[in-house]
């Protein structure tokens, strides 16, 4: 008899949808700070942070919408994701409009990571869903490139900050699963 058994696939699924929700939401509040800021520091800006704001507020709401037929409730450290995302918005955007970039590449190239895993595993699983997550993915991935494409390659600050915020949100989602990444992870790969 094995020590570990697997995670049943609802459970899984539930895990999905709580910690992609609470994710959302994170990111709404790092939006909604850099916003704040850049009206007044970098008006410039403020166009593509709206929309990818906008992007994300219409992700979070998907997830609501998908998490009652599945039995999921959302995340119980929303808290954590509220102050974390707008310290972390709020932040990067004193740092500069840079720092908004790197902030955008780190946290959207984490996330991408986890979407993957979770396409693979939904794949013959949960189709809608799966095919929900892969259309967010597409305009994920459209930020990631879009903040790649507006900052320069190099820099100390840069090189320091952009493990360090992938580091934070791969922590948030730990979090958000109560340490059970392990076990979902593990899951996702079967």
């Amino acid at each position: 008899m094995a020590f570990w058994e697997p995670r049943s696939t609802a459970l899984t699924i539930r895990r999905i949808l709580k910690v992609n929700h609470a994710g959302e939401f994170g990111a709404i509040r790092i939006y909604n700070a850099q916003l704040a800021l850049a009206r007044h520091l970098y008006p410039d800006i403020v166009p593509a942070l709206t929309e990818m704001r906008d992007d994300e507020i219409e992700h979070c709401r998907l997830f609501v919408e998908a998490m009652p037929a599945r039995g999921a409730r959302p995340c119980r450290v929303m808290a954590f994701w509220s102050l974390g995302g707008y310290v972390l918005g709020f932040v990067t955007a004193l740092l500069g409009r840079n720092m908004i970039w790197v902030c955008t590449e780190a946290v959207e190239a984490t996330v991408h990571r986890h979407l993957e895993d979770q396409i693979a595993f939904l794949r013959d699983r949960d189709r809608p869903l799966h095919d929900l997550i892969g259309s967010i993915q597409a305009q994920e991935l459209a930020h990631l490139q879009h903040a790649v494409d507006h900052q320069p390659r190099q820099g100390l600050l840069r090189a320091a900050t952009l493990p360090l915020i992938g580091l934070v949100t791969e922590s948030l989602i730990w979090l958000s699963t109560w340490g059970d990444t392990g076990s979902m992870r593990r899951e996702l790969a079967r």
